[in-house]
């Protein structure tokens, strides 16, 4: 059995570009554990947060809308999974690590809220040292994850921190998630913006679509294409200047015309209500934290075990503690 891992990681030498991050080349994890005997260590990174209770809860967390009602809208599970195959294609097509991609694509928004961004956003607000659902998916990941978190390589927390904002991932394939998610989220967001009658396929600017396409299916060809034929044998990933600038007007447009619409403004008013309201609650209470979040108040602050507590809840789980905390219950008389 352990000739299985040792044949794999050595066709990752043979067959992989030069750029790619060899799985015998990791920096290891924060607490060595012995190699499996069939799975190489990205492989078992990528099985620990897909049996993962956080991995489960994305499933009934918000994307853009908040608790839609309609079985095909987004969910942040759905999400990660269209991103996990975009980032998986590209990195086929590079002869990148496909493993360390798939890992890092799965675990990328475990830290995210109930709520969407708005729940980042109160809790960013709410919490003196900030809050940013990618250094709370790696808290998640190192820390909360069954109280001990899951001890992933470095490779993979480092694309975990760095999937979103001005820094890069240290490997190519953290730096091809980092686009990937983009190329996932402006999409399929589009998508359920037209099944929710906020925008119609005309609305978007022509000039992207010009370049892009006007379908789902041919603007994710489009950028995939891109992004492949401006990095294949070369040491770093970067797309073509039209594609890229078409990219980001749509994102632009995305912004102004729907993550700021006025129906996701009231809707998303009650969710920010819903997350400082019990935000404000534990920390005049925090003895009413769940029994598994007390041992964390004894090492870090209250208000980062407040946030781990909220930030871990789905949507309709912080509508039932909410709803527990502050709607009154009728009396029965027995």
């Amino acid at each position: 059995m352990r000739n299985i891992r040792e044949r794999t990681e050595e066709i990752e030498r043979q067959t992989l570009s030069p750029y790619a991050q060899l799985v015998v080349d990791t920096k290891g994890r924060a607490n060595a554990r012995e190699k499996c005997d069939l799975r190489t260590e990205y492989q078992r990174d990528r099985d620990k947060v897909i049996h993962s209770k956080s991995f489960r809860r994305l499933k009934h967390k918000t994307q853009v809308f908040i608790t839609p009602q309609g079985d095909h809208y987004r969910t942040r599970l759905t999400h990660t999974l269209e991103v996990s195959q975009i980032a998986r294609t590209i990195a086929r097509a590079l002869r990148l690590n496909e493993d360390l991609v798939e890992a890092i694509s799965l675990a990328h928004d475990l830290g995210h809220t109930p709520f969407g961004h708005r729940g980042e956003d109160v809790l960013n607000e709410l919490c003196s040292t900030g809050f940013t659902h990618y250094d709370q998916s790696l808290r998640v990941v190192d820390v909360l994850e069954d109280g001990q978190g899951l001890n992933l390589t470095w490779e993979v927390r480092d694309g975990i921190v760095n999937h979103t904002g001005e820094h890069m991932a240290a490997t190519l394939e953290g730096v091809v998630l980092k686009y990937s998610d983009r190329f996932a989220y402006i999409n399929h967001d589009i998508d359920d913006a037209i099944r929710a009658g906020i925008l119609s396929v005309d609305d978007l600017p022509s000039e992207c679509i010009e370049i892009l396409g006007r379908k789902h299916s041919k603007r994710i060809n489009t950028l995939i294409m891109d992004l492949v034929g401006s990095s294949l044998n070369q040491p770093e990933i970067s797309m073509s200047k039209s594609v890229e600038q078409a990219m980001l007007k749509l994102r632009k447009f995305m912004f102004e015309h729907v993550y700021a619409s006025d129906y996701k403004k009231k809707e998303e008013e009650k969710a920010g209500y819903v997350v400082s309201e019990m935000f404000n609650y534990f920390l005049k209470h925090p003895d009413s934290l769940p029994q598994e979040y007390k041992p964390l108040l004894a090492e870090y602050d209250t208000e980062r075990v407040i946030c781990d507590y909220i930030a871990g809840m789905s949507d309709s789980y912080a509508i039932r503690e909410f709803n527990d905390l502050f709607v009154p219950k009728g009396w029965t008389v027995i």
